[in-house]
């Protein structure tokens, strides 16, 4: 069972580190694919992202929650969204978000909308070859 990125994920870096078969890449380019993606082929379950991630949104696939309640001040990254999110990732480098909104305390979001993208980065979009370069 792999692990997902979800929306929640406001591009720190964090995780990218920590991953000991670099299968964690920053979607390119970051107004179509806005969070971190995670290979599904080569991420071998070991958890390391998990607690390196800030923002709490990484999951096992089958864990993401289609009821995920927000505790207030969450930023959610998600084409279609027109909110503003500026800024720094893990190693002081600016982040820009042109595709989010701030979530409300006791908001209920359905957060298992993001596995598919994370599949079809790699079979689809421009991660099926990012690994190989």
């Amino acid at each position: 069972m792999t692990y997902i990125i979800t929306a929640l994920c406001l591009r720190d870096s964090s995780c990218v580190e920590v991953c000991p078969v670099e299968c964690i890449i920053p979607g390119k380019p970051g107004d179509e694919w806005p969070w971190f993606y995670i290979d599904p082929d080569t991420c071998i379950d070991c958890g390391a992202c998990v607690p390196e991630c800030p923002y709490e949104a990484i999951f096992e696939e089958d864990e993401v929650p289609a009821d995920y309640t927000a505790k207030g001040g969450e930023y959610i990254a998600r084409i279609g969204l027109e909110g503003h999110y500026e800024g720094e990732n893990d190693q002081g480098e600016p982040v820009l978000l042109e595709c989010t909104r701030q979530l409300e305390a006791g908001e209920t979001v359905d957060l298992t909308d993001d596995i598919q993208p994370n599949y079809d980065y790699f079979t689809d979009g421009p991660g099926y070859d990012a690994l190989d370069s």
